[in-house]
């Protein structure tokens, strides 16, 4: 693949876009509970794969991943409630956003207007 130009190009910019919309998926899953991280890593390890850049990247975020993991597993149980606070309310809020508790609400009969999403 690589002796035929416009092969090799396409197929680096089809690993771009798949690696880099795997990578935005894993973002958007870190705060929550689930394979976040896991997702930001593949994400990664595809754009790896073809680039350099990436490469490196995927080296410095590993190395700071486990430098706070490492941290994280040495903290008492006040910080380790306090994120899991944090957690609890990202998800709750992001859930009000977009309007899932209207939606379940209005299943079971409930119609209150703080069930509604702000923005919907």
């Amino acid at each position: 693949m690589a002796q035929r130009r416009s092969t090799n190009l396409a197929y680096r910019i089809a690993v771009g876009v798949l690696g880099t919309l795997i990578l935005v998926a894993g973002i958007v899953a870190i705060p929550y509970p689930g394979p976040g991280w896991l997702i930001v890593f593949a994400g990664l390890g595809i754009l790896a794969s073809e680039f350099t850049w990436a490469q490196r990247v995927l080296h410095f975020v590993r190395v700071r991943y486990d430098r706070f993991m490492d941290w994280f597993g040495r903290q008492g149980l006040l910080v380790k409630t306090l994120s899991l606070l944090l957690t609890f309310a990202v998800v709750v809020g992001t859930l009000w956003v977009l309007g899932t508790f209207g939606l379940v609400g209005g299943w079971f009969g409930h119609e209150e207007s703080w069930l509604q999403s702000p923005i919907f």
